[in-house]
C-alpha cells in the first residue's frame, strides 16, 4: 500500500458533533495504523454559517479527545482559484457546460415531471446549446453520460453506486460563481493526495456524482470508507434537544478524554470481546474490515462504565485537579487544589461515574454548613441518638492526632460504653450529621478527610437540631 493519507474535513457551523468526532477517530486509526498522514481540512465555504467561533470548537474538541492530525489546519476557502480552475478545465474539455435555466424554470418542470408519474432529473435543455461566458447570468453543470455504471466497491458496504441515467447533469458551480461541495471536496481531495476518504454513511449517495467528477478530470478515485452512522440507544436518531450530541456536551458534563475516545471507537467497530482501549491499542487494531453496516447504537450506559474505569486508574492528584473545576462550580466558589482535596479524591473514585456526579456526592466536603435532608433528619437524628452522639463527640474532641485508626477506636469505645450498641445505629447519624444525607465512603475515612474542627462543629449543629426537635 502507496502512504495512506486520509483526512477529516467538517463545516465549522457549531460545536463538534459525537458523530463527526468519531469519522475523525476513525480516519486517525486507520492513518497511524498504516504509517500514514491525517490531513484537517476545514470547509468553510459556507459563509453565513461557518464562524471562528465554531472552528475553534472542532479544533479543541479534537485536541481534547486526543486525536492529533499531521497536516493543517487547511481552509477550504483558500483554494477558491483552485477550484475555480478546475471548472474552466471542465469546460474547456467538454465534461461540463453553462446552464442558464432559472430556478423558477425548473421547478415548474420538475412538477411537470412529477405530476406524470416519472422521476425528475434535469431535462439538459442547455446541454448542446453551447453557451460561452458573455451568456449572462449561468450556472456550470457536469456532463454526465445518458447511462452508465458510476460504482465503487465500499470499504464497509461493499458493492455500491449508480447508473448515470438516476443522477443527471448536476450542477457544480452556482450562478455566483461559488462551486457545489462535490465538486470543491473531489477538486481538494485530489490536489492533497487523499488515499481513503472516511465520512459518514449519509455521504454515501453523494458518491456516484464525486466519481464522475473524478472521471472528468482524468483522476483515480481514492478508496471509499462510509461508515454507520450513530443513532441513540432506543435506535432513534440523535436529538440535540433529547441527547448529548457535542463532545463539549460530554466534557462539561464530567466524561474523560479516553473514556470517550475508547466509547466511540467502539460504536460500529469491535476487535473480539475487548471493550478497553488505550491509544496505543486503537492505532495498532483498528480497521475498516472490521466496521460494522448497520447504524451505530449509542449505549450511554457503556461510557458511563467505560468513564468510571478511567476514574479509578487516575492518580489521587490527577483526580483531585480534575475535580476540582466541577466542585467550584457545584459551590459556586473556587476550590483549591491541595493535600485534602487529594485524599477526598481517593475516597470519592469508586463513587462517581463522571466527575460532575462526584463534585455532586462531595458536595459536604467544601460547603461551609451542610444541607439537612428532613427525611434523613426524621429518621437518623432522634433523641435516643443523642448520649451516644454527644459522647462520641466529646472522645474525638480527645484526640491528639487526627486519623482513621484513631476515629474507629472511638467510636467502637462508644458503642460499648452504650451496651453493645450496633455500628449502624451509631454511622447513620454521624453521617447526616457531617454529610447532611446517608450516603458517603466509609465513616471513618469521611472524618478523617473532613477534619476534626469541621467534624466537631458539625456534630454540635446535629445535636442542635436534636434540641429542637
Amino acid at each position: 500500500m502507496s502512504e495512506v493519507r486520509t483526512r477529516f474535513a467538517p463545516s465549522p457551523t457549531g460545536f463538534l458533533h459525537v458523530g463527526s468526532a468519531r469519522t475523525a477517530l476513525f480516519n486517525w486509526a486507520f492513518a497511524r495504523r498504516y504509517g500514514g498522514k491525517l490531513l484537517l481540512r476545514i470547509e468553510d465555504t459556507d459563509r453565513d454559517r461557518s464562524t471562528p467561533e465554531s472552528e475553534r470548537a472542532v479544533i479543541e474538541g479534537l485536541e481534547w479527545l486526543g486525536i492529533d492530525w499531521d497536516e493543517g489546519p487547511l481552509r477550504q476557502s483558500a483554494f477558491a482559484d483552485r477550484h475555480r480552475a478546475a471548472v474552466e478545465r471542465l469546460l474547456a474539455s467538454g465534461s461540463a457546460y453553462r446552464c442558464v435555466c432559472t430556478a423558477a424554470q425548473l421547478e415548474e418542470r420538475r412538477q411537470a415531471t412529477i405530476a406524470a408519474g416519472e422521476k425528475w432529473t434535469y431535462d439538459r435543455r442547455c446541454r448542446d446549446l453551447d453557451l460561452g461566458a458573455d451568456v449572462g447570468p449561468h450556472t456550470v453543470r457536469l456532463r454526465l453520460p445518458k447511462s452508465g455504471d458510476l460504482g465503487w466497491d465500499d470499504l464497509v458496504f461493499g458493492k455500491s453506486g449508480q447508473d448515470a441515467s438516476e443522477i443527471g447533469d448536476r450542477i457544480i458551480q452556482r450562478s455566483d460563481g461559488q462551486p457545489l461541495y462535490h465538486l470543491a471536496v473531489v477538486v481538494d481531495d485530489l490536489a492533497m493526495g487523499i488515499t481513503h476518504v472516511i465520512r459518514g454513511a449519509d455521504h454515501h449517495p453523494n458518491t456516484p456524482l464525486q466519481i464522475a467528477l473524478y472521471r472528468a478530470l482524468e483522476a483515480e478515485p481514492p478508496e471509499f470508507a462510509h461508515v454507520p452512522l450513530i443513532v441513540a440507544a432506543s435506535g432513534k436518531k440523535l436529538s440535540k434537544r433529547r441527547d448529548p450530541v457535542s463532545v463539549q456536551n460530554f466534557r462539561e458534563q464530567g466524561y474523560l478524554a479516553p473514556a470517550l475516545r475508547n466509547w466511540l471507537i467502539r460504536i460500529g467497530w469491535s476487535h473480539g470481546d475487548q471493550e478497553v482501549f488505550s491509544s496505543d491499542e486503537i492505532c495498532a487494531l483498528f480497521d475498516l474490515a472490521a466496521v460494522n453496516r448497520s447504524a451505530a447504537r449509542a449505549d450511554g450506559d457503556k461510557l458511563l462504565w467505560l468513564n468510571q474505569h478511567y476514574l479509578k486508574e487516575l492518580p489521587a492528584s490527577s483526580l483531585a485537579e480534575m475535580l476540582a473545576p466541577f466542585l467550584s462550580a457545584e459551590v459556586g466558589r473556587e476550590v483549591p487544589v491541595n493535600a485534602e482535596l487529594t485524599a477526598l479524591a481517593e475516597l470519592q473514585r469508586e463513587r462517581g461515574k463522571t466527575l460532575s456526579e462526584m463534585a455532586r456526592l462531595s458536595r459536604w466536603f467544601v460547603v461551609e454548613e451542610v444541607d439537612y435532608d428532613a427525611k434523613a433528619v426524621a429518621k437518623h437524628l432522634k433523641p435516643t441518638v443523642e448520649p451516644a452522639l454527644r459522647e462520641l463527640r466529646d472522645g474525638l474532641a480527645k484526640l491528639d492526632t487526627w486519623s482513621r485508626d484513631a476515629i474507629e477506636a472511638v467510636f467502637l469505645s462508644v458503642l460499648s460504653a452504650q451496651g453493645d450498641m450496633k455500628m449502624g445505629r451509631l454511622a447513620q447519624p454521624v453521617r447526616v450529621a457531617v454529610t447532611g444525607g446517608t450516603v458517603s465512603p466509609g465513616i471513618f475515612e469521611t472524618l478523617d478527610v473532613l477534619g476534626q474542627s469541621r467534624t466537631l462543629a458539625r456534630i454540635n449543629r446535629a445535636l442542635e437540631l436534636i434540641d429542637v426537635g
